[in-house]
Order: structure tokens, then C-alpha cells, then sequence
């Protein structure tokens, strides 16, 4: 018989609390400007230790993106192993990200024996440069076969390498690319790189027309990180959380997120220990973490930095997600990245906050006056012709069998991309299409709370909407449809890209205007009277959850995708292709490789949901039920026997009964499509996951959540939802 065990037992087990809930150890105060940064061999390390011209041709290549000379890499790697070693590193590992979506890394130590004997600590240029980590064990899609191992890593000078401590020691961690013996990139790092690059030669030659000579331009990006807190002591207790990152059963609880009081609310004290940890651990990284909070659903939250460079920003964010998990058992706790651990309450996403700008100013900043602004009128219609032409790349960037959990679920946007723009540049933009010109801009003034005692704020010119996958939020862009576990990397590869073949084409026709004899406020009134029409059925700033936008959408000609399979089929279209080869940011094998991942990462995600959702069912769940089952006859046999009757009992045991043969028939059925993966291609075994498996377990989930509500809890196996979702 199963052993339940109360919350207050669990939190007496957790590592660092005492029976009576209180921390034993606590995350006191901490100097943010002291500590920020020191685990991270940044731009004042380099000062203080390399070499003037060394340390000058470096900060070229981060600040500028100058090739870097080899010879300088000797002097840098010195340095860094002496700053390493000093605090206290042994080991270095050339750390990148792979096409899995997390992070590598292979260590090798400091220490090189010498000829007497003993041992001395090195590290040179060539070690920083260029690692060779086995390629081939990581997925890349058909780009190289199994047997050919020989991979490369190559350093990125423009992210900061960092010490990663642990409880037995600390070991140099240095951001790399991950590339194949042929040159193709086997990461996410490297196409990130090449289209930053792509943005930034598209984006200083439209700042030209204008007569702007700009320094570098640099997409920034701020990721806003969701995610899920349960007791550790449950988490071991769910084989599917600990083998699929979700439940895949669990009946609705009484209560969830109906009374909407989580929700910024009051942060729970153990919770806030984990997060003040989380923080300082990053700030020592050089992450600048801004925000936290409580979100929607019990038991999930938020922690989200600012804007940073979108190379830096893709590294940190793998940091972040590092931290959380790495944290969490310090507190008898276990964080869930996944998009939907707990069916019924909203799910976790990853809004990624986008912009770009040159080291003085973000372009994407309308100003008190956005129609009189020019500059930013142009690169504002740059964006929404890139999203209203690439839809479906803009959807294949978040397509994922843990996604699909959440898109259209009226708690994250809808599968159709559409643009929010708000109130305000949505009249500008309606006034240029009328008249060709817009003469005024709506203003959000002061806005009274009917006291004297608070104060007159001012008011924004639009509101938010948070149904909107891509929505306009003042000076930067919001992707809202990225998932909690995800990279950041591909979505905004794909932004970077899109956006800088739009600012190449409307720099296209502006030259053309231009020529013509037409001064610059011509020439702009004339290529924005054409493009906004051409753009206009893109943007939406209603309800994207409705019926009403879902039939709009298909009106105005939308895409609608609402599985991931269809949109990761959808990646390697002629435009795409096309579109990445101009750009240098793919070959067509690189991305034909992709898209053959994606699908492969699909199939394994839900094989490994349909086997667990079988062996839990077969060995845990079934066996209660029948468990159960037992006891209710026993006792009316023993009740026919002394001539009580149980006619409660009698019902009881008639719906048992009646729900162990249905189980039953759903696992058989589960099982059946286990065995049938569709075929030999891993397309076809994808599309047998989505079109077979799926259902069939959703048909044994429905039946299981039933018996969970009529099963004693001493006899179900598993903590349930009223158990794991109100962490304190």
C-alpha cells in the first residue's frame, strides 16, 4: 500500500529547510555592482591583463566585428588561464550549443606533465581558438553520417567566457561554435552570428539614405523566462515528469488558477530564497536579471532580464535556464521548463523582446512624434513586410511537440501571425495609406485615479494585448509564441534574417524614389503610400483568442498552423531557402538538416510520451485500480456474508469495474500504436506520433484522470495536482 506524505513532510526532507519551514541557509544582502559580472572574463579583466594592442584589437572585434588576429589569441588565452586558475578553475571546456536546444561541453584540464616529473599548468592560443569535441553523437540532420566524428569548435570573442562553479571545484567555460569537418554548422551559435551580421550591413546601409553614418547594428533582445516550482520529493514520484518533463495524467483540481490571486502576488518565502540565489549566481555571470514574479498558474513564475546584444542575450539565457535547474534542489525544489507540465492551467512561455539599434540609439523607438519620424516609420514598415511574408518561418521558429500544448490555447497567441501595433501607430499608418502623409500622432496624456493623494500618470498612447504572437510594446517588438524550454537562438535568427532582406528592399525602392528628384520626405511618402497597403493584413490588435480573428485571418489570406509537424515541413520552402543562402546565414543543407531535426525531435518526443504513458499505466495505475477493485468486493462479500447489503459499495465497484475494462481497451489500443511507427522515414514515423499516438493517449489520460478522482489516495500512486501545484 502506498504511503502518502504531506507537504509538511516533504518540506522537513528538503535540503536546506528545517522541520518548521525555515531556511537554513539564506541568500543575505548582496552589493549588485560588486559582485556583477566577477565570475566573467570581461572587458575590464582583458584591461587590466592583456597587453594595450592586444586588449585594442579585441574590443575592436567584439565592439565592431573585425576579424581578429590570431597572434593576439596567445595573449588572451595567458591571461584568461591566469585569471581562471586564480579562481580556482581546473579544467576548461570549450562550451557550446548544439542542435539539441541546450548546451556542451567537454573538459580538459589545465595541468601538462614536464620532464621531470611533475606538472605545469597551460593553456594556449591554439586551446582557446579551436576544440574537437566527437561530432557524432550529436544530431545534424543527415549533414554528416555517424561515422564521421571529426568536429570543430571555434571561439566567440563577443560573449564572455565564465567560471562555473561547483561543490567539488570550478572549471573555465568558454562560448564557442560547433561546426562540422566540412564547415556546416551543427549549432545554433553560428547562424546567429551570420545573421546579426546580415542585419547589421542591410540596417547601416538604409541609416545612409537617411544620412546616417552609424556605428554597428546590433539586434538586442530581453527573454522573458517562465517556468514551474514543485517539491523534489513529488517530482521522483511522477516517472512522466522525470522521463517526458510533463504529466501526462492528472484529474483537475478543486482549485487552480480560478480565483486569479497567484498572479503577482506575494512571492512564497522559500520561493523567493531560490530566486534571490538564482539572481546572485547570474549577476556573478554578468547577467543583468531585472525582473521577478509570480505568474498565472499556482506554482509558476517568471524571471526575466534586459536587453543585451542577441549573441550575449542567447547565452545567458541558456545561463538562466542552467541556474534554475541547478538551484532548485538546493530548496527541495525541481523547476519545469516544460511549456505544459500541468494540463488545465496555463502553460509556460519565453516572450522574446526584440529591437535593434546602433551604440546611440534604438531604432525602433517612434518618439514623442512617430509620424513626423521618418527613420523610424521606414524600419517599422521593414518589420511587418518581413513578418507579413514569412508567416510560416516565423511559425516554424516555435514548432514543437511541447509547444503544441500551447498555442491556441487561449492562454498563449493563437498559431496565425499576425502584428499588434497599437492605437497609435495603427492611426499613423491608416492616415499615410488615406492621404499619403500623417499629420498627427494620438498622445496618451495624464491619466487621474480620482484622488488628490495618488499622482496624474501619463498614460501610454495604446494599450497591450497579450493575444497577439507578435506585438509592438513601444520600442521593441514582443515574440509571445516561444516556449518556456526552447532556445531563443533560431527565433531570432530567423527575425535577424527576415528583417534584413525587408530593409534591403525598401532601401531598394527608396534609392529608386530618390533618383527620381524626389527629396527624402518624398520619397518616403511614396514607398510607404504603396507598402502599407501591401502590408496592412498582417496587423490585428483585437482579441486573437476569438472565432471572429480565426475567421478574419482566413479572409485576409493568414497562414494557420496549428501543429508543429505541418509548420516544421513548412521550413525548407523555396522562398526560405532562397531567403537564408542570399543572406549567408544557411546553406540549403544546413537548413535541410534542421528541418529533418525538428521532425526527428518531434517523433522522439512523443514515442518516449506513448511508452511512458503505456509502462505507467501497465505497472502503476492499472494495478491501484484493480487494487481498489479488490477491496470494494472483499468487502461485499464479506457484507453478503453477515446480510448487510452495500449498495453504495455495489455502485462503487460497478464503476471500477466498469472503468478498468475501458482503461484497459485504451491501453491496448496505445499499445498497438506503439508498435506501428508509420514506416521507415522519419517523416512518416512523425506523422503516425501526431495523427495516432496523440489521441491514443489522450483516450487512456481521460479514462486514468477518472479513476484518479475515485481511487482512495493511499491506494493512487502518484501526487496528484492538489498535491504539487501550491508550492510554498
Amino acid at each position: 500500500m502506498a504511503t502518502r506524505t504531506t507537504r509538511f513532510d516533504t518540506l522537513a526532507a528538503a535540503t536546506n529547510w528545517t522541520a518548521n519551514g525555515a531556511p537554513t541557509s539564506h541568500v543575505g544582502g548582496m552589493d549588485i555592482e560588486k559582485i556583477f559580472g566577477e565570475n566573467t572574463f570581461g572587458l575590464a579583466e582583458m584591461k587590466a591583463r592583456l597587453p594595450k594592442a592586444a586588449y585594442k584589437a579585441l574590443v575592436d572585434t567584439i565592439r565592431n566585428g573585425s576579424e581578429l588576429d590570431p597572434s593576439v589569441a596567445d595573449a588572451v588565452a595567458l591571461a584568461m588561464k591566469e585569471w581562471a586558475t586564480e579562481r580556482g578553475a581546473t579544467h576548461f571546456t570549450h562550451w557550446f550549443q548544439p542542435l539539441t536546444g541546450l548546451t556542451a561541453e567537454k573538459h580538459d584540464s589545465f595541468i601538462t606533465p614536464n620532464v621531470g616529473g611533475g606538472a605545469i599548468a597551460e593553456f594556449s592560443g591554439k586551446d582557446l581558438i579551436q576544440g574537437e569535441p566527437d561530432a557524432s553523437s550529436f544530431p545534424s540532420g543527415g549533414l554528416r553520417a555517424t561515422f564521421e566524428a571529426r568536429g570543430y569548435t571555434a571561439w566567440d570573442p563577443t560573449s564572455p567566457a565564465f567560471i562555473v562553479e561547483t561543490r567539488s571545484g570550478s572549471y573555465l567555460a568558454i562560448p564557442t561554435a560547433f561546426a562540422s569537418w566540412t564547415g556546416d554548422a551543427l549549432d545554433n551559435k553560428t547562424p546567429l552570428l551570420r545573421s546579426v551580421h546580415a542585419l547589421d550591413r542591410a540596417v547601416r546601409r538604409a541609416l545612409a539614405l537617411f544620412g546616417v553614418q552609424a556605428g554597428p547594428v546590433q539586434p538586442t533582445m530581453g527573454p522573458e523566462q517562465e517556468f514551474f516550482l514543485i517539491d523534489q520529493e513529488f517530482y521522483y514520484r511522477r516517472p512522466d515528469l522525470v522521463t517526458t518533463g510533463r504529466t501526462l495524467f492528472g484529474g483537475k483540481p478543486p482549485r487552480g488558477q480560478e480565483l486569479e490571486d497567484h498572479y503577482f502576488g506575494s512571492i512564497p518565502e522559500r520561493v523567493l530564497a531560490f530566486m534571490m540565489e538564482v539572481e546572485r549566481e547570474l549577476y556573478r555571470l554578468g547577467v543583468p536579471v531585472k525582473t521577478r514574479h509570480n505568474e498565472v498558474a499556482p506554482g509558476q513564475f517568471e524571471m526575466a532580464p534586459i536587453y543585451e546584444t542577441a549573441n550575449v542575450a542567447a547565452d545567458h539565457q541558456q545561463l538562466m535556464m542552467m541556474m534554475l535547474r541547478k538551484t532548485a534542489p538546493k530548496y527541495g525544489l525541481v523547476a519545469l521548463l516544460h511549456e505544459k507540465p500541468f494540463a488545465g492551467v496555463n502553460g509556460s512561455g519565453k516572450h522574446l523582446n526584440w529591437s535593434f539599434a546602433t551604440p546611440e540609439h534604438n531604432l525602433l523607438e517612434p518618439g514623442d512624434n512617430p509620424h513626423d519620424n521618418l527613420q523610424f516609420l521606414f524600419f517599422c514598415t521593414a518589420v511587418l513586410r518581413a513578418v507579413e511574408r514569412h508567416q510560416d518561418l516565423m511559425r516554424a521558429t516555435v514548432a514543437y511537440a511541447g509547444n503544441d500544448h500551447r498555442l491556441g490555447a487561449n492562454e498563449a497567441p493563437p498559431a496565425i501571425i499576425s502584428v499588434f501595433l497599437g492605437d497609435q501607430l495603427t492611426d499613423i499608418l491608416e492616415q499615410i495609406e488615406k492621404a499619403g502623409k500623417a499629420k498627427s500622432s494620438k498622445n496618451g496624456g495624464l491619466l487621474g485615479l480620482g484622488t488628490p493623494v495618488l499622482p496624474r500618470l501619463p498614460a501610454h498612447a495604446g494599450d497591450r494585448n497579450r493575444t497577439s504572437p507578435f506585438a509592438f510594446t513601444g520600442n521593441k517588438f514582443e515574440f509571445r509564441a516561444l516556449g518556456a524550454s526552447q532556445s531563443i537562438s533560431f527565433p531570432a535568427t530567423v527575425l535577424n534574417t527576415i528583417v534584413a532582406e525587408s530593409v534591403d528592399e525598401l532601401s531598394d525602392e527608396l534609392e529608386r524614389e530618390l533618383a527620381s528628384g524626389r527629396d527624402l520626405e518624398g520619397a518616403m511618402r511614396a514607398l510607404l503610400s504603396r507598402e502599407i497597403p501591401r502590408v496592412k493584413r498582417i496587423i490585428f490588435n483585437g482579441d486573437g483568442y476569438s472565432a471572429e480573428w480565426h475567421a478574419e485571418a482566413e479572409r485576409r489570406g493568414l497562414l494557420n498552423i496549428p501543429n508543429s509537424l505541418d509548420a516544421i515541413e513548412r521550413l525548407t520552402a523555396d522562398k526560405n531557402v532562397e531567403l537564408f543562402e542570399k543572406y549567408g546565414v544557411l546553406s540549403r543543407r544546413e537548413l535541410e538538416s534542421r528541418e529533418e531535426i525538428l521532425v526527428d525531435q518531434y517523433f522522439k518526443t512523443i514515442n518516449i510520451e506513448g511508452e511512458t504513458t503505456a509502462d505507467m499505466v501497465r505497472t502503476m495505475l492499472l494495478p491501484a485500480a484493480v487494487r481498489y477493485l479488490n477491496d470494494l468486493l472483499a468487502a461485499l462479500e464479506r457484507a453478503d456474508e453477515v446480510g448487510i447489503q452495500l449498495r453504495g459499495v455495489h455502485r462503487t465497484a460497478e464503476e471500477v469495474a466498469a472503468l478498468v475494462d475501458e482503461l484497459r481497451d485504451a491501453l491496448d489500443e496505445l499499445i498497438r500504436q506503439n508498435a506501428e511507427l508509420g514506416g521507415d522515414d522519419v517523416h512518416s514515423k512523425a506523422h503516425h506520433m501526431r495523427d495516432h499516438i496523440v489521441p491514443a493517449m489522450a483516450a487512456v489520460r481521460a479514462v486514468v484522470d477518472r479513476l484518479e478522482k475515485v481511487v482512495p489516495d493511499d491506494l493512487w500512486p502518484l501526487p496528484t495536482y492538489r498535491d504539487m501545484l501550491f508550492v510554498k
